[in-house]
């Protein structure tokens, strides 16, 4: 038996598909990845993307990100399917180290922080001074609009 180690592929995948025949695609990939014994750790669909320059003849992609553990004996069958998937533009497979991940971890840690202070900063209320004068009109004296309706203007 062979050890299992934890690898990562991300893979593009033809842009020019319908979603339907995209996520067959995926889901072909993931199926292939099982039946070789491998244990699907993450699966990220990071969607269609604007490619660097053309592959194929093709100028879009949709990115998908798999990590997964699985017998080294049997990662040169993985690659193998990812060169005769007909749909599959590009793939990259790495391994995965302990410092990668622990670096990974970190940053999650770090970003999630930095997510919490920015919601706490967004959440307190901060009410402007405004003058009073500024919003409303000058009102007129209420003496003054009193009208005197007194007809005797005789003088006694």
């Amino acid at each position: 038996m062979s050890v299992k180690r934890l690898y990562e592929t991300t893979f593009v995948v033809n842009a020019a598909l319908e979603d339907n025949d995209v996520e067959t695609v995926i889901h072909r990939v993931t199926d292939y990845l099982e039946n070789h014994g491998a244990n699907i750790v993450e699966l990220s669909k990071w969607g269609r993307k604007r490619l660097m320059y053309p592959i194929k003849k093709k100028f879009n992609g949709y990115y998908v990100y798999v990590a997964y553990e699985i017998p080294t004996n049997a990662l040169s069958l993985i690659e193998r399917f990812f060169i005769l998937e007909e749909n599959v533009l590009r793939h990259l497979t790495v391994i995965l180290t302990q410092k990668l991940r622990d670096y990974r971890a970190a940053r999650t840690v770090h970003a999630s922080m930095q997510e919490g202070a920015k919601a706490t900063a967004a959440t307190e209320v901060v009410k402007p001074v405004v003058d009073d004068d500024d919003i409303l009109p000058p009102v007129e004296d209420d003496l003054d609009l009193i009208i005197d309706d007194d007809d005797d203007d005789t003088i006694e």
